[in-house]
């Protein structure tokens, strides 16, 4: 019904930047909640940032500072600005979205399939 497809990520050197995006596609009517999350061997998968309809953003306490979550509603695009990366930021980030498939107040959760983020000198 709904696609979320990430893109931007790679290799990086600390103290180096990336910028990930993530667009949905489909059966949208509205989008509420956007958000990053991410995962990296042998840990939870933890939330990065997040952003609502209404642009109030939540951070994780380790990006706070140096990450910068926004969304482009028009596009139903999301975008994590990342910044002053370190080695702990590597892993597999994944978007998430909960969205209305139609005028109901029904919300649906979907994933994207994940991108991988490496910070490596």
């Amino acid at each position: 019904q709904v696609q979320l497809v990430e893109s931007g990520g790679g290799l990086v050197q600390p103290g180096g930047s990336l910028r990930l995006s993530c667009a949905a596609s489909g059966r949208i009517f509205s989008i509420n909640f956007m958000g990053w999350y991410r995962q990296s061997p042998g840990k939870e998968r933890e939330l990065v940032a997040s952003i609502t309809s209404g642009d109030s953003t939540n951070y994780g306490d380790s990006v706070k500072g140096r990450f910068t979550v926004s969304r482009d509603n028009a596009k139903n695009t999301v975008y994590l600005q990342m910044d002053s990366l370190k080695p702990e930021d590597t892993a597999v980030y994944y978007c998430n979205a909960a969205v209305r498939t139609t005028p109901s107040n029904v919300l649906y959760s979907f994933w994207g399939q994940g991108t991988q983020v490496t910070v490596s000198s």
